[in-house]
């Protein structure tokens, strides 16, 4: 049931039996179904749909349109862009080898897992199961079909790794070798980044980046 402090329009379609959390605003024509659970201070916006039981924490943005489906998770401070789309079938059909409509419980629905702080660009799609990381960012357009590691910048079709993004989002900045290494390495062979708006530095080893 939605939150006393839930705001929710009267063109949308909330199940009674969706969980709403306080501050949370559901526009117009969006659609929030059954066992669905909304954090506090969220938006979902205008026609955005939120699938049976997909959770979302706290101050998830989901932009008009986006359609999220089941079983999706998406941890607090994720950002969904207009018209992306969260799939959960790997081989989807409408029917199945025998001519029959397929129903909901027809195959293993497998959702795609979003984490703390990670932004989903407009109409990006992501294919069933994959997990997009920590502080991550999807580019506009991109197709995901496969993990993306946190703090990735990830485009195309499909999607691949351009650079490194700190948590408020800008390409981060190599930084000079510190007299152990050359190019911006150390003497434990990490690449050093720094966030050019906010200072914050970072250390890459082996492919995988993780904030000083």
């Amino acid at each position: 049931m939605a939150h006393s402090g839930a705001r929710i329009q009267p063109s949308a379609d909330v199940d009674e039996r969706a969980e709403v959390g306080e501050g949370t605003v559901v526009w117009h024509l969006a659609q929030v179904r059954e066992a669905a659970v909304v954090g506090r201070d969220c938006i979902i916006g205008r026609g955005a749909y939120v699938g049976p039981g997909v959770r979302l924490g706290d101050r998830v943005k989901l932009q008009n349109h986006a359609l999220v489906y089941e079983p999706a998770v998406l941890e607090d401070g994720v950002f969904v862009g207009p018209a992306a789309v969260l799939t959960n079938d790997l081989y989807p059909r409408a029917v199945d080898p025998d001519g029959k409509l397929k129903r909901g419980d027809d195959w293993d629905a497998r959702g795609v897992t979003l984490r703390q702080g990670c932004s989903v660009g407009a109409r990006a799609v992501l294919v069933a199961g994959v997990t997009v990381g920590r502080w991550a960012l999807v580019a506009a357009g991109a197709v995901v079909h496969r993990d993306v590691p946190d703090f990735a910048l990830v485009a195309g079709v499909p999607a691949r790794r351009l650079k490194w993004v700190g948590r408020a989002g800008e390409p981060l900045e190599r930084q000079p070798e510190d007299g152990h290494g050359g190019d911006g390495h150390g003497g434990d062979g990490a690449v050093r980044w720094r966030c050019p708006r906010t200072a914050e530095e970072y250390v890459e080893r082996d492919g995988v980046l993780t904030q000083v």
